[in-house]
């Protein structure tokens, strides 16, 4: 599976299924003498780990992280880093049911398309499972981005329909599950969430996440704009179905006026292009949001058909999210973290 790999100077591999004996990632290009241990892993996982909301599966990984080489005496030594996460709360028997049907909008039909086999149990590979090697890889990213004193964080702007409008202060995400600084929003989100778990039904939204503190000159036009990876990285993340760089979707609806960002001597005046110019830093803060659709394993009855062709009424039963957001938005950074990573280290090995 050739797909499973992303960077070019900082390389990573993700590895595993949903319900196998474990999942976890290889990364290569880690600079050497970097302070690492399990417990900053371990920060990062739990944070992807599912909350006590409403919104969340039942099901309970402690997520431990083992980094099996790559360090030495707490420091990484510049050789391949290989974490794995064993898989310890599975229940794949609950999946025998429906194990040569295809669940609308999962990625069961086309895996069978592609590889005449799959692993039906909880998704395989194709599982949100597997982002947890992501996040444990953005943790090993983000120690390199310490250096530069780049910080990544995010928060959820919408969730089933209802938005956030009072975003001045970021630390407020921190007062609920659903990481939404616009309390009042929270609440009604979580209220949408409860609702609609009773029509056995499942929600979308919208994720920010904002880069700060990244020099100007990162990317590498024409093909590895800094935007255009960036947006790669987040449309990998299975349930991102559209990325926004700066002003995003809103660009189109203004004149050239209105989005240049006007160059003043204490920096730009604006920030709509989400600190990317030409596909490179401009130094300004970097800003991208993902379209997250709904969680597609829901109990309310949908037509599908089976291997055989044969049509079938499905509804999946199991332990699944209602919403991926929250849980969402910490792959997110460490996308995030990966992508600058890379075009940090690139510009150290090319400038």
């Amino acid at each position: 599976m050739s797909g499973s790999s992303f960077g070019k100077a900082f390389n990573i591999t993700t590895f595993g299924e949903s319900h196998g004996k474990a999942i976890g990632v290889v990364i290569q290009g880690c600079p050497p003498g970097l302070v690492i241990d399990e417990d900053i892993i371990q920060k990062a996982l739990d944070k992807r780990k599912p909350g006590s909301g409403v919104s969340s599966t039942k099901r309970r990984e402690p997520d431990h992280p083992i980094i099996l080489s790559g360090t030495f005496n707490g420091q990484t030594t510049g050789t391949p880093i290989m974490i794995l996460i064993e898989n310890k709360d599975a229940e794949s028997k609950s999946y025998d049911p429906i194990a040569s049907v295809f669940r609308p909008g999962h990625g069961d039909f086309t895996y069978q398309a592609k590889y005449g086999i799959r692993d039906y149990r909880g998704g395989g590979r194709a599982s949100a499972r597997e982002t947890a090697a992501r996040v444990a890889a953005g943790a090993v990213a983000q120690l390199v981005l310490d250096q530069q004193n780049i910080k990544i964080y995010s928060y959820t702007l919408e969730l089933g329909g209802i938005r956030a409008l009072k975003i001045d202060d970021i630390s407020e995400k921190e007062k609920n599950y659903l990481q939404c600084p616009d309390l009042d929003a929270a609440h009604k989100m979580e209220k949408k969430i409860k609702d609609i778990k009773i029509k056995g039904d499942s929600l979308g939204g919208i994720v920010e996440i904002i880069a700060l503190n990244v020099p100007p000159g990162l990317g590498e036009p024409v093909f590895d704009k800094l935007d255009a990876d960036i947006a790669k990285a987040l449309m990998s993340i299975g349930a991102v179905k559209a990325v926004e760089i700066g002003a995003g979707i809103r660009a189109p609806k203004m004149t050239g006026f209105e989005n240049n960002d006007q160059i003043l001597l204490d920096g730009f005046q604006t920030n709509h292009s989400g600190g990317i110019l030409a596909g490179i830093s401009n130094g300004d803060d970097i800003i991208a949001r993902v379209h997250v659709k709904p969680i597609p394993s829901i109990l309310k009855p949908q037509q599908t058909i089976d291997e055989k062709g044969s049509s079938i009424e499905i509804s999946t039963k199991g332990r699944h999210d209602i919403c991926a957001i929250p849980r969402i938005n910490k792959v997110c950074e460490a996308m995030m973290a990966i992508v600058l990573t890379d075009h940090l280290l690139r510009q150290k090995i090319l400038g």
